[in-house]
């Protein structure tokens, strides 16, 4: 274990390993014990049939429930826990909230003061300890390992999680069974639990012909820059409509690896873009989406990923957008 420190934030350095295949295996069986799989639905994406897979669909409204069950299950099969904590924009909090009532543990979920008010309206429906702290993710996710130290309960990282990364590998079994014929995937990145799982389950499933390319906003966009040799504390953030995409990731996290060593191509997307996604997905499919998801829909739809060949896919990750928003998104012009 080591530290490094952020904006005079001190964080720890886990060590963490990925998935084995007895991590996945038993990540696949709790999930499905507690969920039903999301369709994948084809759309009409500009005269290109392109594959989405529906993770709005989730009880919480995004996948991030995936790695709440798993890691939950985890924990309390290996020391018998009965509480843990974690930090979040949102989806993840909700899924560790979902999980931890369905499996019995007490959970506390730390997000920034200025976290997305739909989700923080859905985590106050959970009979959970909420608080937000700090005006960034990197400062709720401080808060939370400090308040894990102190009560000496068990850290469940959004993203740099043995569990969680295999409990988002599920999205991928999914989706491989119900589309077999895709080629290329257009991920959203943050922390990078979701592209890591994807990559974990190509591994598993032989899939190694399927292409992944990694989307982040250009506003917000840690991986992108720390992959190309930025320190973390230099990164600068801009606020972004995709909230859940927001904030620095853990230095010498097992995403970070998982990307790097797999050569995953990363993409960024302009606001303006990832805003007109959510407007055209709504408006044209019926689908809402949030930010972070329509950062991959916009990947595709606006040729920020340039294969024409391939059949392309994407995960609708999540909806969880604010009424607010939506109203403002849907005055502005389609671009």
């Amino acid at each position: 274990m080591s530290f490094f420190v952020r904006d005079s934030l001190v964080f720890v350095i886990r060590e963490v390993s990925p998935p084995t295949a007895a991590d996945l295996e038993a990540a696949r069986r709790v999930i499905a014990d507690h969920l039903e799989p999301t369709p994948t639905v084809t759309l009409d994406l500009h005269g290109r049939r392109v594959y989405a897979k529906l993770e709005g669909l989730q009880p919480t409204g995004a996948f991030k429930i995936r790695g709440g069950l798993a890691a939950i299950a985890a924990v309390r099969k290996s020391d018998g826990t009965s509480a843990v904590i974690t930090s979040s924009a949102g989806n993840h909090g909700l899924g560790i909230a979902h999980a931890s009532s369905i499996l019995g543990v007490r959970a506390t979920v730390v997000v920034p003061a200025n976290a997305s008010p739909a989700k923080v309206k859905k985590l106050k429906s959970y009979d959970i300890e909420l608080i937000q702290h700090g005006q960034s993710y990197d400062d709720a996710q401080a808060h939370a390992l400090e308040l894990a130290a102190a009560r000496s309960i068990h850290y469940i990282s959004p993203f740099n999680d043995t569990h969680v990364i295999a409990g988002q590998a599920t999205v991928f079994d999914e989706m491989l069974e119900q589309r077999p014929d895709v080629e290329h995937l257009a991920i959203s990145v943050g922390g990078g639990g979701l592209i890591s799982g994807f990559l974990m389950s190509r591994e598993a499933h032989g899939r190694t012909d399927v292409r992944v390319t990694g989307v982040q906003p250009e506003r917000s966009s840690a991986m992108y820059h720390v992959l190309r040799g930025t320190p973390m504390n230099e990164v600068v953030h801009y606020p972004t409509v995709a909230d859940g995409l927001a904030g620095g990731g853990d230095e010498g996290a097992a995403t970070n690896r998982l990307i790097e060593e797999n050569n995953v191509p990363l993409v960024l997307i302009s606001e303006k873009h990832i805003r007109s996604a959510v407007r055209e997905a709504l408006e044209y499919h019926g689908i809402l989406l949030e930010g972070s998801a329509s950062a991959s829909y916009a990947a595709i739809a606006k040729n920020y990923v340039t294969d024409e060949v391939s059949q392309m896919g994407f995960v609708a990750c999540g909806r969880n957008i604010s009424h607010e928003l939506i109203l403002e998104i849907l005055n502005e012009p389609l671009l």
